[in-house]
């Protein structure tokens, strides 16, 4: 079974166009909050989405090969060196994520500072549909797909972002890195060319530390499953075929 993890500020709609082109059979899954309903008490930071994680895989029958984008990426790189044990693969994108030299991006950053962060999303949720559009749009995503984008956003997913953020200072390596080693499963490092908030010498570099394979996604930006989901099916589909 594949199961896909999406990222900031997304749901599992994220990975409609890539399922429709996938051989295996697949499930994607939306963390808490992200498009559906924040638990109560469920505290939003990174370790608390990892033993979300780690129970959905338990409930669902394998082998599984996960598959993690953004965010989704980051849990799929915790559970593949700390609970590798519940895999037959993974492939995951943003492996800088992961990297000790990682230096969170800009609009991180914001989300990690009080008062910052809530003004930011304070000011996104007012601006017009159009305009929150337009900012995905930007980044290469299709003008369908960037509508739907810019409309999951609301204010659980928010509260979210914010505290899941603000767990990982100063980045995730200093509190994952001391289990960065070759996982059990055999791991792929996505490596779009264009995708902004990557870096393909720390991602390339996690994978070599990971044992992982690496693989360029030419002419794709951060939002590759919804820019060229024939490509991202493609790369994972020859993955898994790999495997045997």
């Amino acid at each position: 079974m594949i199961v896909l993890v999406h990222g900031v500020p997304e749901t599992a709609d994220l990975w409609h166009h890539v399922r429709e082109r996938l051989d295996d059979a697949s499930v994607a899954l939306s963390m808490p909050g992200f498009g559906c309903p924040r638990p109560e008490g469920f505290g939003a930071t990174k370790d608390d989405y990892v033993d979300w994680l780690v129970g959905e895989l338990d409930g669902i029958e394998g082998p599984i090969d996960l598959v993690g984008h953004d965010w989704g990426a980051g849990l799929t790189l915790r559970v593949a060196t700390a609970h590798g044990a519940r895999l037959r693969s993974w492939a995951a994108d943003v492996a800088n994520l992961l990297h000790p030299d990682y230096v969170w991006h800009d609009f991180a950053q914001i989300w990690q500072t009080p008062s910052a962060g809530e003004d930011f999303f304070r000011d996104q949720l007012t601006q017009p549909a159009g305009d929150r559009t337009a900012v995905f749009e930007a980044f290469g995503v299709p003008s369908a797909d960037a509508v739907a984008l810019a409309g999951w956003v609301d204010e659980t997913m928010a509260s979210c972002i914010l505290d899941l953020y603000r767990s990982a200072t100063p980045n995730c390596y200093a509190t994952w890195g001391q289990q960065v080693a070759p996982t059990e499963a055999p791991g792929l490092v996505l490596l779009p060319s264009d995708d902004p908030f990557g870096n393909a010498a720390q991602s390339a570099d996690v994978a070599r530390m990971l044992g992982a394979r690496h693989q360029v996604l030419d002419g794709s930006g951060h939002w590759w499953a919804l820019q060229n989901p024939t490509q991202a099916a493609a790369v994972l589909n020859e993955f898994h075929a790999s495997l045997g």
